[in-house]
């Protein structure tokens, strides 16, 4: 397991977002829609992950979307809000066995759910996800899991091939995810047993390169609130 990607939340236009990247010096991408829920996203490739900003195009399909998809009922429920940092998406090699450990342990989890988006030049891209059940809040939802369809080798691949993922890119990486949440001691030990990992000294949890932090807050909602980066070079 790795992670995958973050995810931005906003009503901005997605070329807007790309050409505001752009100016800043980081090669942000127009990523695709996805058909079957009215959303659609633009994306920045780092070495280690991806930045994942997600908008809302099609309100009708996303309200019939919410229902079985937990992320577009986030979305929607996190409107009001304003645009922001979001959750956090972890990368898996065997979804329908990851899907049975997260059982086993007492997580209630979703159906696994096929996934697709139609990228800009038409191509169709496939993954599988799946996400804990959890009502959509104010309280922190718990990261939700992908498996991609492409192998990993052809993926980064392809990501080079169309320019997505070039040198520049991969000398920057996410280091540090933060969550403000109101009992971080719960929140920490909760995402723990989820992922299968260890209890830091300060509320956190490290998978592989990134370290997830959990900070006391009384602010509502509980959400993804602060992403760090390093660049090398």
């Amino acid at each position: 397991m790795r992670l995958d990607h973050v995810v931005y939340f906003t009503d901005k236009k997605l070329m807007d977002i790309v050409l505001d990247q752009q100016q800043q010096g980081n090669e942000a991408i127009m990523g695709g829609r996805h058909e079957q829920w009215g959303t659609a996203n633009a994306l920045l490739y780092m070495n280690n992950g991806y930045i994942e900003w997600l908008t809302v195009e099609d309100d009708s399909k996303a309200k019939q979307a919410a229902s079985t998809q937990p992320l577009v009922a986030q979305i929607l429920h996190d409107r009001s809000t304003g645009d922001g940092w979001a959750t956090v998406c972890f990368s898996v090699d065997d979804m329908e066995k990851w899907k049975e450990e997260l059982d086993n342990k007492g997580f209630q989890t979703t159906a696994i759910l096929d996934a697709s988006r139609r990228m800009e030049n038409g191509q169709l891209l496939r993954w599988k996800m799946l996400f804990v059940e959890k009502d959509i809040t104010s309280e922190l939802p718990y990261p939700f899991f992908i498996e991609w369809e492409e192998a990993e080798e052809s993926r980064l691949s392809r990501l080079s091939d169309v320019g997505a993922r070039t040198a520049e890119h991969v000398k920057k990486k996410i280091t540090e995810c933060i969550f403000h949440v109101e009992n971080p001691l719960r929140v920490t030990g909760e995402w723990a047993v989820l992922l299968s990992q260890k209890v830091g000294d300060e509320n956190d949890i490290r998978v592989g390169d990134v370290v997830f932090r959990f900070a006391e807050t009384q602010d509502k909602p509980e959400r993804l609130k602060v992403v760090r980066f390093s660049t090398d070079g």
